[in-house]
């Protein structure tokens, strides 16, 4: 083993615990018995909550020097950040202060969450800039965000980049990569491969974030949330 595929598994284990003890990782045993419904509509026993990283400082850093590494070992091509917003922007500049790669942000567009919707956006949205910070020709950039369920919102993303990189009238810009800390395991890889784009994960739910909280979580609370996993569209709600 390398050394920084150790590092790497020594952070990404005191990440999940971090998160976990912080209550970024909320369950329905543990936080609350109603549990969530989820933007699609889909019940779930268990929730992610990432806006809070920067409420936590020595968590932040481990992601930035984490995600850095990721970065530099699957996409060294990439050369600039993106951070979506609003999760993704604290972890962009963790990722640049550690890495170097400099960073720029989207801004949020209310309203608007899926392809369609950003479409309509574009068209309308007039001179306002829809990403904050500088982008030249030939840039290689990666998107970066707290989490991926199914690739809707990040998709959206790339096409408001991508609509501010023609505005500007570059050239040769690339927005093929996506980093994020977890992965929920929920489609994401699969929608990310028709599209023909990168997506890098430092964590998943369930092979590794699961397996990393056995230790922490009761077993009734292990229990409902591996099982939902194995089958969110089957899991039957108790």
């Amino acid at each position: 083993m390398s050394d920084s595929t150790a590092l790497l598994d020594k952070l990404k284990t005191e990440i999940m615990r971090d998160i976990y003890d912080k209550r970024m990782v909320l369950t329905s045993i543990r936080d609350k018995p109603e549990g969530w419904t989820l933007h699609s509509g889909m019940w779930s026993p268990f929730y992610i909550q990432l806006r809070e990283l920067c409420s936590y400082p020595e968590t932040l850093a481990k992601v930035g020097q984490a995600l850095s590494i990721l970065i530099q070992e699957k996409a060294p091509h990439v050369n600039r950040l993106v951070g979506v917003a609003f999760a993704g922007i604290p972890i962009a500049t963790s990722i640049s202060l550690e890495s170097g790669i400099p960073a720029c942000h989207t801004r949020k567009i209310l309203g608007v969450r899926t392809e369609e919707e950003m479409k309509q956006a574009i068209s309308a949205y007039g001179q306002h800039s829809f990403l904050e910070g500088i982008i030249e020709d030939g840039d290689a950039l990666c998107l970066v965000d707290d989490l991926v369920t199914g690739m809707e919102s990040k998709v959206v993303a790339r096409d408001q980049v991508l609509a501010e990189v023609e505005k500007r009238g570059l050239s040769d810009v690339t927005c093929n990569d996506i980093a994020v800390i977890l992965d929920r395991h929920q489609g994401a890889r699969q929608r990310a491969r028709a599209l023909n784009l990168r997506l890098h994960c430092l964590i998943d739910i369930v092979y590794d974030g699961l397996l990393i909280l056995r230790d922490s979580m009761s077993d009734e609370e292990y229990s409902i949330v591996s099982d939902y996993l194995t089958d969110p569209e089957g899991f039957e709600r108790p």
